[in-house]
This record gives structure tokens, C-alpha cells and sequence, in this order.
């Protein structure tokens, strides 16, 4: 299947060249391959299982609408399952937003509800530009691209990214102003300040301010929460409208409900997709009702109801808060990051633990390299690659990104066990240290084989 694939799909398929794994059964955060091998699940599709692979609630609701004999496709009208869907969200939003504010539902993929927020925004305020931060990851269409800060995607569709205006994100480990901390966050402020009232800065008034509370994609790099009371300080102060992206950070991976609320921010929109369809495709804006201007048929998608990810969202964003797993991604986080610093302390080739909740990065450096103007080592993206085939091997599949790829990245599932926290550990710190060692990667006894996880 494998080879197959490779020779039919594009070229632009990522994963497969470094999870060479075909997946054929999945429970909670337990994947079982074609060749019998299992594995603990650290990518959780990209974020988007909460509650991990086929959760009992999830398939029971997806079932119920199978068996009701609703229809399947009913594009933007009102359904049951829609409504039953939105009253979950209005739940748990943050209450602030919740008391006045409209859901746009758009194409099924973060990357599509990034760009419903960039039009509403641009069509709210009569202004085209966004102000976007470097290390940003808001999806491959056009418009959110030109919001991203990865130039080599960029580059065929630079027209979209002209629009965009760059400012540093919070980066202690490699801070641009190299120092880090609240100075550093704090000069990044005043810097975008700075540009919005400097009638010489060339900076046009912008449409919207887009960020993410974590960035994901950037390296699992979360953004201070005064920094963020800042940014919403900034755009309020100038009437810019601030888009929040939680399609990774949301529904309790960062130890609340939603990011934003660490730092006790309200946007004016917020971006939603990912654990939101209980790991089916589903992507939402929600925006203050002061903002809802469009008319009919001003945005659309086909794909816009679909109803089995809509029961299955209900059902997830439900559990979730019923089960306080938010609280539990942050105790989970916690004992994660403290068993990570170890790694940290131990091997050079480890120069930053960060994250929050379930939401963790290591970043790997070159320990001979020279530090930069931060302090910072140079980035190890080989070293990052030979780790995740050594946790591969050693039955744990985990991502990497960042900057420079360095970074690899855990995103494990919500209802991940204390049993399986360990198991992911233990595995993660043999790869390092195999790694570190320069020696072979070779599997711990039972390793690969699901020992220690919970099917």
C-alpha cells in the first residue's frame, strides 16, 4: 500500500515519508498497522482527536444519525443535528462571545475558516491588509497563507501574501530582540504599536490582527498571556477586529477550554476546526454580531453541513467539558513538561522544552554550533528526524516542526492515561538518548508492540 501510494498520490503528500505506517484499527490513543505493529498516538491527527480515536460517544452519535435516516448532505439549512450542534458550542464558548456573537459555518478545513475571517473582516471593515506574526500557521489556500510565516509555501502565491504585515512573535528560546521574557514580548508590543501609528511606518490600517495563542505549527511556542492582553489592548484601542486561530489550541488541549482564556481575552473572532467534528471535517467562525455584515450568500462551501461531523462535534465539545478535560490536559501538561526538562538537563542536543497542556515541543539543536545573538543554539532538524524514526521504532508516533523543523512536537489525546503518559515518556527519552549517543536505533524489549497503552 505504501509503494502503492507513493507512486499514484502528488508529490505534495508530507506524512507517509516519515510515518511509513498504514494504519488499519485505533483506540484511544492505541494504532494498530497493517503489520500487526502498535503504536501510542502523539500526532492525534494533527490535534484533531480530543478525545482520541474512535471514542465509544463519538461512534454512538455518528451512529444515531446513520440509523435516523436523516439526510447526510443538507448544505447550510437547519437540521437537528446542526442545531443540536451550535447549542453545544454556545456551551462552552467563552461568555463574553457566547452573549453576542454569530457562527459562520464554512469548507470543512481549518484553512477554509481562516479564510471566511479574512474576508468577513476585510468586508466589515472596508480594509484589506492583516497585521500576522512571524512563525504563524494558518493553513495552504491562498489567503491564509499570505498570513503564514513559512516563505518556501509561500513563494507561488506571493500576490496573497503582499497584503500581510509581519510582526515578531514571542519566541524566548529565539527571542529577535535577544533577550526573551516580558522585555522581549513587551518590545514586540511597542514595535506594533509603533508601525500602527507611525503616519511614516507605511503601514495601511489593517483589516484584522490574526494570531494563534500557541503557535502549532511555529514549534508549540505559546504566547505569554500579557503579551496576548496586549494584542487586544493594540487592536481595540485602533477598532482593528483581532481573529483568534484555535483550530489546534481549542476544545481543552492547552489546559482550558479554549486558549484565549489563560490570558482572559475576548476576541472579536475566533477561528474553529480541528477537535471541534469530533475527527471529522468541520470548520466554524464565530465573530461578534457587530461584525456579521455579509449578505446572503456572501460565503458558502458545499460541505458546510455536514452532519455526521456536527453530531459527532456535539458529542466531543459535550464530553470534554463534562469530563474537565481541559484541567486534565494541564495536569497531564504539567507532568510532562517536568519529565521532558530532565531530557533538557541531560542532553545538549536538547536546547528548549515549552509548550502548554497537550501541546509540547523539544527542540533539538546542534550542541557545537555557535549560539545566536538569543543565546540560542543552531537548530538540529536531522537530529529531530532521527528522533522521530527512533520513537517510530520504538512504537510511538509523534510530529516535527518549527522553524526549522527542529522541533518535535507531542499532541496526544485528552483521555490519554497516566499509564500511557509514562509509556510515552519512557519511549520518548530511549529515542533521545539512542539518538544523542549516535548510536543505532534499536527497540526497547516489547517496544512497537503497545505494551503499557490501553487499547
Amino acid at each position: 500500500m505504501l509503494r502503492r501510494q507513493a507512486a499514484r498520490e502528488s508529490a505534495a503528500r508530507t506524512y507517509p515519508r516519515a510515518l511509513p505506517v498504514v494504519p488499519v484499527r485505533a483506540r484511544g490513543m492505541t494504532v494498530e498497522a497493517a503489520d500487526g505493529r502498535r503504536y501510542l498516538d502523539c500526532l492525534s491527527g494533527a490535534g484533531t482527536l480530543a478525545l482520541g480515536h474512535n471514542h465509544p460517544a463519538v461512534i454512538a452519535a455518528i451512529r444515531a444519525v446513520l440509523d435516523s435516516g436523516a439526510p447526510l448532505h443538507a448544505l447550510d439549512l437547519a437540521t437537528p443535528a446542526k442545531d443540536a450542534f451550535t447549542d453545544a458550542l454556545f456551551e462552552v464558548l467563552p461568555p463574553a462571545l457566547a452573549a453576542d456573537c454569530k457562527v459562520q459555518f464554512c469548507g470543512p478545513a481549518g484553512t477554509d475558516a481562516v479564510e471566511a475571517a479574512l474576508k468577513l473582516a476585510r468586508t466589515a471593515t472596508g480594509r484589506r491588509g492583516v497585521l500576522a506574526f512571524t512563525g504563524a500557521y494558518h493553513g495552504h489556500t491562498a489567503g491564509a497563507l499570505g498570513a503564514s510565516g513559512d516563505v518556501a509555501v509561500r513563494e507561488p502565491v506571493e500576490d496573497a501574501a503582499a497584503a500581510a504585515v509581519r510582526l515578531p512573535f514571542p519566541y524566548d528560546y529565539r527571542c529577535p530582540f535577544g533577550i526573551g521574557g516580558e522585555r522581549g514580548a513587551e518590545l514586540g508590543a511597542r514595535l506594533a504599536e509603533s508601525l500602527l501609528d507611525d503616519p511614516k511606518g507605511g503601514v495601511l490600517p489593517p483589516a484584522a490582527m490574526l494570531l494563534e495563542p500557541v503557535q502549532g505549527e511555529g514549534g508549540a511556542v505559546p504566547a505569554p498571556d500579557g503579551w496576548l492582553r496586549r494584542m487586544r489592548e493594540i487592536t481595540a484601542a485602533r477598532g482593528i477586529p483581532l481573529v483568534v486561530d484555535e483550530v489546534q489550541t481549542g476544545v481543552g488541549r492547552t489546559g482550558a477550554y479554549w486558549a484565549v482564556e489563560h490570558a482572559g481575552i475576548t476576541p472579536d473572532v475566533m477561528v474553529l476546526s480541528k477537535a471541534i467534528g469530533g475527527s471529522l471535517p468541520l470548520a466554524v467562525v464565530v465573530y461578534r454580531a457587530g461584525l456579521d455584515v455579509w449578505r446572503p450568500g456572501a460565503h458558502a462551501g458545499t460541505f458546510r453541513g455536514n452532519q455526521l461531523a456536527m453530531a459527532a462535534g456535539a458529542a466531543t465539545l459535550r464530553i470534554v467539558r463534562e469530563e474537565r478535560l481541559p484541567s486534565r490536559a494541564a495536569e497531564l501538561g504539567e507532568r510532562m513538561l517536568g519529565r521532558l526538562r530532565e531530557l533538557e538537563r541531560r542532553f545538549p542536543c536538547v536546547g528548549d522544552v515549552r509548550g502548554r497542556g497537550l501541546m509540547l515541543g523539544i527542540e533539538f539543536v546542534d550542541p557545537e554550533g555557535e549560539a545566536g545573538p538569543s543565546g540560542a543554539l543552531p537548530a538540529a532538524p536531522e537530529t529531530a528526524a532521527a528522533v522521530q524514526r527512533a520513537c517510530l521504532e520504538r512504537g510511538l508516533i509523534l510530529e516535527t516542526g518549527g522553524r526549522h523543523g527542529a522541533v518535535a512536537r507531542l499532541l496526544p489525546p485528552l483521555t490519554m492515561t497516566d499509564t500511557q503518559c509514562e509509556a510515552v515518556l519512557d519511549r520518548l527519552a530511549d529515542a533521545v538518548q539512542a539518538v544523542a549517543r549516535g548510536v543505532r536505533a534499536v527497540p526497547v524489549p516489547g517496544g512497537g508492540r503497545g505494551e503499557g497503552a490501553a487499547p
